[in-house]
């Protein structure tokens, strides 16, 4: 088994070392995203506004309810397609400073997480925690890593 596994290894029929490239969606997918994000960043403002709520009334399935997730939903997957989106070169550098602007975002989630779970006592304040901890880490990301490149294509612009 053993001089199986150096045959393989050594003339190539197994190659078990190419990289697989990551699952990244189409550029396009960034402006479908920008709008999902955008046109329901001020239904939800206004949805808040007005205090359009109905949560006592038992049922689990409610308008009020069912308006919540769907609108929950579609930014975090409008935050989700800007932030996986490919890059029009994509490349081993792009690819080093997405995994670095997530590693930081990820950190400063933690840290936003557990500041405002010491400072929280309110159980209304609960849910907007779980709204901030369900956008910050995408949120985070996608400024990190914009950062990341307008400053990586600042330093390659000759002057």
């Amino acid at each position: 088994m053993l001089d199986f596994c150096k045959l393989c290894f050594t003339f190539g029929l197994i190659n078990l070392t190419d990289m697989k490239s990551q699952f990244l969606f189409p550029t396009w997918t960034r402006w479908l995203g920008l709008a999902l994000f955008l046109v329901h960043l001020p239904v939800i403002h206004i949805w808040d506004t007005y205090h359009i709520h109905s949560y006592d009334d038992g049922q689990l399935f409610n308008l009020s309810h069912l308006f919540f997730i769907i609108t929950v939903v579609l930014m975090v997957l409008g935050l989700f397609l800007i932030a996986f989106s490919r890059e029009r070169i994509e490349d081993e550098q792009i690819y080093q400073l997405r995994l670095s602007s997530l590693r930081w975002a990820i950190f400063a989630n933690y840290l936003i997480l557990i500041i405002c779970l010491i400072f929280t006592n309110n159980k209304a304040d609960y849910k907007d925690l779980l709204r901030l901890n369900l956008w910050a880490p995408l949120l985070l990301f996608i400024i990190i890593f914009r950062w990341k490149i307008y400053r990586l294509n600042r330093s390659l612009k000759p002057e």
